[in-house]
């Protein structure tokens, strides 16, 4: 459940503007503080128009303030820490009816870490994420980043998460959370908020890359997932199950990149038809020579969910294409294509991108099925339906 601290009507939006409207224009950089403080953070505006029939634009404002500050406590010990909200006001305009507006504020980070050269904890809000995937990852438990999105936005999790170096390279993860209720990734349910989650994970190198084990543990809310056996009845409160998580990666240079990702994940209760999840994925990517460096990356991807573990049941495969090229130091252009094998659906997304040390500014077309299939869990995906076209202007301060 998306929590929500403001949310107006259409009336009250230029009010809700006039008060946020100040707080965006960036104040003068304060003097360097002897313990690393710092205040900065992103200005974004966007607007996104689907051209399938009258044309109704979507205009979004993101303000996201940060302040970030390093301490030495010496002996090799630092303290640091993040904290930043977001504050969003959007409006969806029609030609022919009211205009939908909303507001919202929200935390977006909040963590305090210590750290030495080997080894850091982290305990807050923060953003948790791993594997070796580009467009369809499977091991999106903690994120919804979208390889489309040029802002790379995503939600954080509450957690404390403890990591370790060895001298050769290895590192070995663990974390516990609580208090998070929102459905993450592949999800088909939202973990528990009031029960911890927990897990690890070991990296280590192999060849010329590396290979990583995950695991996690956590309580699925399924009281959606369950079916309902008497459509007059009154459903029944169906209480959070216990659901395990197992997952592996590699990523390794072989004159072209090479990556494999997967996982199976299980809701152990009797009551779901199909408790078992597997995910794969399987990629590459190359640079080839031509004009400033034409970078190819394919991957493979499956989802199936059954009935028993690796069984055969439900499910998805899609193929995926990215091509990146440079146009210069600032410019680039790339494409982001899918292909849906049992729809035989194609979505395709271009942009055009130019960044500077603090601006950023990005046109998107995408031409893609009325009714999205594919990628779920992707924060951007429901905005890319149909035929249309993406502007977005982000400021860094």
């Amino acid at each position: 459940m998306k929590r929500t601290i403001l949310r107006t009507s259409g009336a009250a939006l230029p009010l809700v503007l006039a008060a946020v409207i100040p707080l965006l224009v960036p104040r003068p950089a304060l003097p360097a503080e002897p313990r690393g403080l710092a205040i900065g953070g992103l200005l974004a505006a966007q607007t996104a128009i689907n051209l399938k029939g009258r044309v109704a634009p979507r205009i979004t404002l993101r303000f996201i303030p940060e302040v970030t500050f390093s301490l030495a406590l010496g002996h090799g010990v630092t303290l640091d820490g993040e904290f930043s909200a977001r504050a969003s006001a959007s409006a969806h305009l029609y030609t022919n009816a009211p205009g939908a507006t909303s507001a919202d504020i929200e935390p977006y980070r909040g963590w305090l870490r210590l750290s030495t050269s080997r080894f850091e904890a982290r305990l807050g809000l923060q953003k948790v994420a791993f594997g070796s995937a580009t467009l369809f990852r499977p091991m999106m438990w903690f994120d919804a980043l979208d390889p489309r999105d040029p802002l790379q936005l995503t939600e954080g999790v509450y957690a404390l998460l403890l990591r370790y170096y060895t001298r050769g390279n290895a590192n070995f993860w663990a974390w516990a959370m609580l208090g998070n209720d929102r459905t993450r990734g592949f999800d088909l349910a939202p973990p528990d908020r009031d029960t911890p989650e927990f897990g690890g994970r070991v990296q280590v190198p192999l060849f010329r890359g590396e290979i990583a084990a995950t695991y996690h543990r956590r309580k699925a809310a399924i009281d959606g997932l369950v079916p309902v056996m008497d459509p007059g009845a009154s459903p029944l409160p169906v209480p959070p199950v216990p659901e395990d998580r197992f997952g592996f990666d590699g990523k390794w240079d072989a004159g072209v990149g090479l990556w494999l990702e997967g996982t199976l994940v299980h809701q152990r209760t009797a009551l779901l038809p199909f408790p078992y999840q597997l995910s794969l994925a399987a990629g590459l990517d190359y640079t080839f020579g031509i004009g400033r460096g034409l970078t190819v990356l394919a991957e493979q991807f499956r989802l199936e969910s059954s009935a028993r573990a690796l069984a055969r049941g439900t499910a998805l495969d899609l193929t995926g294409l990215l091509l990146r090229y440079p146009l210069g130091l600032v410019d680039e252009l790339s494409g982001i294509f899918y292909y849906d094998w049992k729809t035989r659906d194609v979505y395709r997304f271009l942009t055009w991108k130019r960044t500077s040390d603090a601006l950023s500014l990005s046109i998107s077309l995408f031409w893609n099925p009325e009714e999205l299939r594919a990628l779920p869990g992707q924060s951007a995906s429901a905005a890319f339906a149909g035929r249309g076209f993406q502007v977005l202007l982000g400021y860094y301060f």
